[in-house]
């Protein structure tokens, strides 16, 4: 467990898992293996698995600490949720709520619960099973759900076979928190307290936010799946099987790498192997990646 500060504010890392994951073709339609090669000094062990050739994926939340507010950025994929599409997130049993405690943060003290997109393993913590039923994780939550998401998944409103990965996840993750009043839906930018601003990044989905924490000058950016492996930094227009629109997650990814790059601000991944965060920095006419100290 680790924590970081952004000026007055806290942050920390709530890890559900931390794993290889894809071989980096499968997950990038355009990776090149020149890529591993010019990358391998910064890649292996902590962000490649050479052994396995298979990226390092970790699956976490961040657990942000201000004066007045606590909140969870994306809850993981959850225990005990039927995700036959998806075998890494299929009835998983971690001990994601004990961390959460270890951490110093009980359920009921979480005041907001920002969920970047709707995807499978981003919301799962949202609920949690008791006596057969799906009931809110954070009681006195508010959770907050872009429009366009929260439409797009509904399968009342929308094609719910989009995914089909992300089956039932709606049912399971988003309605009961809907039937329960506690959402907190954003229509574009939004404000959920000082200096806890809200962005849209459509393209990986058509509602992705990102959420920017601002106090005392500095500038810290949770990300969602924005990007999914710090490689992305180095080829911003390189877009992930998992993009809905891979020229648009695209575009909003080079936006805010160069916002990032011009405040020196601070990313928050939601899957960036060890060290999990750091600052995006100009390279040339891109981009490079500095990790935070271990």
């Amino acid at each position: 467990m680790s924590t970081r500060g952004i000026g007055d504010v806290t942050v920390t890392r709530i890890e559900e898992m931390l794993r290889p994951g894809m071989e980096p073709a499968a997950m990038f339609p355009d990776w090149r293996p020149e890529m591993l090669a010019q990358n391998r000094h910064w890649m292996v062990p902590t962000c490649y698995d050479d052994s396995l050739g298979r990226f390092i994926s970790s699956l976490h939340s961040w657990v942000v600490r201000t004066r007045h507010h606590t909140i969870v950025v994306d809850t993981c994929a959850g225990n005990h949720k039927q995700r036959p599409a998806f075998e890494r997130f299929h009835m998983l049993n971690t001990p994601w709520l004990d961390r959460l405690a270890a951490a110093g943060v009980a359920p009921e003290q979480v005041d907001f619960v920002m969920c970047t997109h709707l995807h499978i393993d981003h919301v799962g913590w949202n609920t949690r099973l008791v006596d057969g039923r799906w009931v809110p994780t954070f009681p006195n939550a508010k959770y907050v759900f872009s429009k366009i998401d929260r439409d797009y998944w509904d399968p009342a409103k929308g094609d719910a076979a989009k995914q089909p990965v992300n089956a039932g996840v709606f049912e399971d993750s988003v309605a009961p928190i809907l039937d329960a009043g506690l959402e907190m839906v954003v229509d574009g930018a939004g404000q959920i307290g000082d200096g806890l601003l809200i962005e849209p990044t459509p393209g990986h989905t058509p509602g992705h936010v990102i959420l920017k924490v601002r106090s005392k000058d500095e500038e810290g950016v949770f990300t969602g799946d924005l990007m999914h492996h710090p490689i992305q930094v180095f080829h911003p227009r390189m877009s992930s099987i998992f993009c809905e629109d891979p020229v648009q997650s695209a575009d909003s990814r080079e936006r805010v790498l160069n916002d990032c790059a011009d405040k020196n601000c601070r990313i928050f991944p939601a899957h960036f192997g060890a060290p999990h965060a750091g600052r995006v920095k100009r390279a040339g006419t891109g981009f490079a990646f500095e990790f935070d100290a271990p």
